[in-house]
């Protein structure tokens, strides 16, 4: 009875993940050190969905909806820069950066956004026919 909520919200879930993702990836465009302060440029990251939602409390609800399977580094997402001053610069003169195109990432989080946004809407039309289903029966 509660699958399609299941559905929805597994998909909310999941188009979460996705912003945080892409929001990610937006703040990290220009990061080239890790936490130890090491070069390291910032690698995109992708969120991979998958069918079915492991998290669900009952078998059918397992096999309903979408879930996050993994996140995907890209390690070869490196541009070379040309940049000769820079202290990361190699002895061309060029510095690896993060390939991260700012008006990509946009798009893909206006995407992400009216996909949570459809299955917001898709919750509340499911909710609106229980409600009125119960009301039949009462």
């Amino acid at each position: 009875m509660y699958g399609s909520l299941d559905i929805s919200t597994s998909g909310m879930v999941a188009e979460r993940a996705r912003f945080a993702s892409i929001a990610a990836n937006i703040a990290n465009r220009d990061t080239l050190v890790d936490s130890q302060g090491r070069y390291n440029p910032y690698r995109k990251r992708q969120v991979m969905f998958a069918p079915g939602d492991p998290s669900a409390s009952t078998p059918e609800g397992r096999r309903l909806g979408v879930h996050v399977a993994r996140v995907m580094i890209d390690e070869d997402a490196l541009i070379e820069k040309h940049d000769p001053t820079h202290p990361f610069a190699d002895d061309r003169g060029y510095v690896k950066v993060p390939d991260i195109n700012p008006v990509v990432e946009q798009l893909n989080a206006m995407e992400a956004v009216r996909s949570y946004e459809a299955n917001v809407q898709a919750a509340e039309a499911t909710k609106s026919m229980l409600s009125q289903a119960l009301r039949l029966l009462a």
